[in-house]
This record gives C-alpha cells, structure tokens and sequence, in this order.
C-alpha cells in the first residue's frame, strides 16, 4: 500500500525544497529553539552523511554479533566517529555476557544424487565441523522432547532435518509497503494490560528446545543438524537464541533455505537419501566474557536539569550486513549527533547517545544499563541470557537509583530504515501533550501522528517497565518485516535514503527540544507486583 495522495506530495515537496537549500523556518517549536530546528532541519536534509556513514559501518564492517571480532571493531569504529563529531565523554560500559563467536567461513553443497551448492548459514554460536561432514540426510521433525522416543536408535551417522517441510507461502500482502495514515489511526488503541505469572516459565520452556534436541542428537551418534528457514525465498537467518553464556550447542548445526530443505525432502522420501557436505569454520572467544555499550555526551548547561538520552542497538545477527537490524537506528543516532553537535550550542540538559550492545539475546545491555544506573530488581544472578531476561521483568519490587530522576526522555529506534511518521506514547497518556508539540515542527516531513499502542522486543522495553519515559517513533514498514528482518538481505540495498534523512532530523530536533523544554514528560507510576489478569486460568500442565 501507499500514502494517500495528499499525504505522498507533502513530505516530498518539503525534501525537494531543502534538497535545492531554499531555506525553510522551522514550524513552531513550542519549547525548544525554531531557529535551532530549523538548522538541523537544513544540514540533515541538504548534506546528510547517514548513508556515507552507513556503508562505512555495513559494507566495511558487517553484521555485528555480541561479543564478536566485528562488534569489537564497530565499536572503535563508531567512538573514533564520535570523538571525531565533537561529542565528549566518549566510552564503552561493559557488562557481564559470555564467550564471542566468530564465523570465519561456511559451505553447505549436495553431494547425491547430484552436485549442488546450498543456500545456508550456521546457527549462531554452532560448534565447528572437524573439517567437513558428509553423511546421508534423515527428515526426523522434532518440536517437543515428546519426539525424542520415536528417533531413538535411528540417527547414527546421519545429518538430521528436524523442521516439517510445509507448504510455499502465499502472500497475503505486498512485500513493501508504506503507512496509510487509516493504518496508523489503527495503532491508536489502548491495550489493557495482562499479567500472567505462568507464561514465563512457558516462555522458556520452549526457548531452550533447540539446546535439548541437538543434545540428543549427540547422544544417539547424529553428525549435525538442519533446520528450516522460517521465510521462503531462498532467505536464511542464521538466528542462535538458544545461546547461553557458558554453553554451546551440542552439534554443528545450519539452517536451510526452505527451497533446498524441501528439495532435500522430496529427494529421500522418493528415493535413495541424499548425501549433503557441511563445513563450518568458526571460533569460540573466551578472552573478554564482557560485552559492551557505546557511550557519548553533548554536555548541557544546567548540570541539575538532568539528561535526555536517544539509543538504538549496535549489534545484530550473522545473516547480511545488520542494516536495517538495527544498523539503521545506529546510523541515525550517529547522525543526529552529528547535527546536534553542529549547532556549538549547548542544550540545558546534557544529550546521551547509547549505541546497546546484546539486544539480539534478550535487550542484555539495555537492561545491564538500567541496573547499573536506573534501579534494581531481585534477580537470581545465576539465571542467563533468555532466563534472566524473562525473570527480570517479573522481578519486584523495583528498587530505584539515584539517577532514576534524572533520565527526562529515551528516544530508541529499532524499526528498519523506514520514514518516521510519529510517535507511540506508550500507553501513557500524560505524556501525550508534550509529544506532540515536540513533533510539531515535523508535520511537513510527514512524522505528525501520534497513537497510544505499546511496542515491544527492543531498548525502550526495560525503560518502560520501571516508569521511565522511554519511547519508539512510529516507521512506515518498507520490507523489513516481509523478508528483510534478520535475513540475508539485511544489506544497505535495503536502506532508503530520504527516509534516513528524515529520521535523522526528526530524532535530533525531538532530542534538543527535550532537552531544553521547561517541561518535563509526565512518567508513569513506579510499577509494583501485579496481580494475575485472569486468576482462575488453569495451565495444561502438559505445556
């Protein structure tokens, strides 16, 4: 789907006005300085570097795993910029994580019934092959410990494919697509919260599948595993949830791309097994078992007017060049630094940018910051990765820090690369006022909408969940979540230029207004232990 006429011609008329640097007054800033909107509103859209600033991190770089060899560069990377655009306090906050990973080369080729290279990619965090595996295939779909019994006995020797095959999707809507401002209007929708205190230990439950089956698959004399792509299109994701800090997975194991992984089906079920080569070059490293967050400061004038902070997560999974997850968010803070710091003027309070580092594994640095600055929750220290993450939000009481008062506003993106068309308010219907007059300088670049739906799955999450006024912008969809989200296509190609533009300038003049408005975001109640939403539901005990 696309804007709607009216809405199409706006923001592009705006573009096409700054693009030939006739300059355009700032719409009213009701708090914050128009004649400073105004100039990050010129530099952002008439000599961005977001995209120069994009293939630099993405096409030089690459995909950014927690703790790997190319995270450690990414982040000298990134504060030698910093340092660079002037800000201060350049420095890196480490946190407990585990060993890094590194992927140093792969192959995955049919060998019978005839020669044929495989579109494939490891697990995050697979142990190597000793050299290359070659071995007949068995389809033995697994979901539930359940199915263990059935194979028992029959997978010596074999590499196991361990998903059902299913059927080619059928698109049920377009691959790119951008808001209709009736699309947004539907966000507009308050949720009622529900609490149950069960569905976590469920939750993981069936995290921690994957690390059991390849356990099995040890244990009975199996070489590798294979799983399925969960998208079509010959796309691969390379997704390792199952890591936990101190563990690996028990066997080699890749995921094939659905169209290889069914060919590889009808193959053994109509005949003789084929026999597939797996080769898997890659590297535990256990010198450093701390990970890290980026951190830099535009200094303000009034050290007692406390901070505003914007963030977005620096790392991402092995699968493309971690662009648009969340490469896109990281370049837009970097370059909303970049016009803040243009400016030479200091805002009253102090700007924080925060490049987070372990989101991919459960928001651990976002949430190794809350409990380092922000407050604590009583959390068994021995729980790891996904348990921790999962105990922590159910964890109370909630016990705040000194600096919890000073956080004024947290502004994350973590959405792709696509347009900003607003802001959630998060449920909090307090803040909403203020939002808005701070968006209002933006109606002519199209980020004017403002709706009361929570989001969920990244930084601002842990920020919420203790009352604190964390926030995400809302973005056109473009084809992030269609086939771009984690895979193989997560390359700079599938960035849009004049919507990194727009989010750079949208997030920088949101950041300095906050910074120097009289008024401050109206937080949401420090949360305390809830009661259960539905207190006679009764569990299948079986789950």
């Amino acid at each position: 789907m696309s804007f709607s006429a009216s809405r199409r011609f706006v923001p592009l008329f705006a573009a096409a006005l700054l693009a030939s640097a006739i300059p355009i007054a700032a719409a009213a800033a009701p708090d914050g300085d128009s004649a400073a909107i105004a100039r990050i509103i010129d530099e952002g859209m008439n000599r961005s570097e977001a995209m120069t600033t994009a293939s630099a991190l993405m096409d030089r770089i690459g995909p950014r795993l927690t703790n790997s060899e190319n995270h450690r560069k990414a982040e000298s990377w990134a504060m030698d910029l910093l340092r660079q655009r002037g800000l201060a306090n350049v420095h890196v906050e480490p946190f407990d994580f585990g060993a890094g990973w590194n992927l140093d080369s792969y192959s995955v080729a049919m060998v019978t019934p005839r020669a044929l290279p495989l579109t494939a990619i490891p697990v995050a965090w697979s142990p190597a092959t000793s050299g290359t595996v070659r071995a007949p295939v068995v389809i033995a779909p697994m979901s539930r410990e359940e199915h263990f019994a059935e194979w028992k006995g029959k997978l010596a020797g074999k590499i196991v494919l361990v998903s059902l095959p299913g059927q080619t999707s059928e698109s049920k809507g377009p691959v790119f697509q951008r808001y209709t401002d009736a699309e947004i209007a539907e966000l507009d929708t308050y949720t009622k919260p529900v609490f149950d205190p069960d569905a976590a230990a469920l939750q993981v439950k069936n995290r921690r599948f994957f690390g059991k089956l390849a356990a099995f698959l040890k244990a009975e004399g199996a070489l590798a595993v294979v799983k399925m792509s969960y998208r079509d299109g010959k796309l691969v994701h390379g997704e390792g949830y199952d890591f936990q800090p101190g563990q690996t997975l028990a066997r080699p194991a890749v995921e094939l791309a659905q169209e290889d992984y069914r060919k590889l089906v009808r193959l053994a079920k109509t005949g003789d097994a084929p026999t597939i080569a797996i080769t898997v070059a890659a590297r535990y490293d256990e010198s450093n078992l701390k990970a890290e967050n980026v951190v830099a400061e535009i200094p303000g004038s009034d050290p007692k007017a406390g901070y505003v902070m914007a963030g977005a997560h620096f790392d991402s999974w092995i699968a493309g060049d971690g662009a648009n997850d969340n490469g896109a968010g990281s370049i837009t803070v970097l370059e909303a630094a970049r016009l803040i710091s243009k400016l030479g003027i200091k805002p009253k309070r102090t700007i924080r940018f925060v490049l987070w580092s372990g989101e991919e594994q459960g928001l651990l640095g976002s949430r190794a910051y809350i409990d380092q600055h922000y407050a604590s929750r009583p959390v068994d220290p021995s729980l790891k990765g996904i348990d921790s993450y999962i105990a922590w939000r159910n964890a109370f009481p909630i016990t705040p820090k000194p600096e919890y008062s000073q956080l004024k506003a947290y502004f994350n993106m973590d959405n792709g690369s696509g347009r900003f068309r607003g802001i959630y308010s998060e449920g909090n219907l307090g803040a909403e006022k203020l939002l808005k007059e701070w968006l209002a300088p933006f109606d002519m670049l199209g980020a004017d909408k403002l709706v009361v739906s929570k989001t969920g799955g990244t930084d601002h999450v842990f920020l919420q969940a203790i009352g604190l006024p964390g926030y995400q912008f809302i973005q056109d969809p473009l084809d992030y979540d269609s086939r771009v989200h984690h895979s193989n296509l997560d390359t700079v190609d599938h960035m849009r230029a004049d919507d990194m533009r727009q989010a750079a300038v949208v997030m920088a003049g949101m950041l300095w207004q906050a910074a120097n408005s009289d008024k401050e975001l109206p937080r949401a109640v420090l949360p305390t232990q809830p009661a259960p939403t539905d207190p006679f539901k009764v569990r299948d005990p079986s789950q």
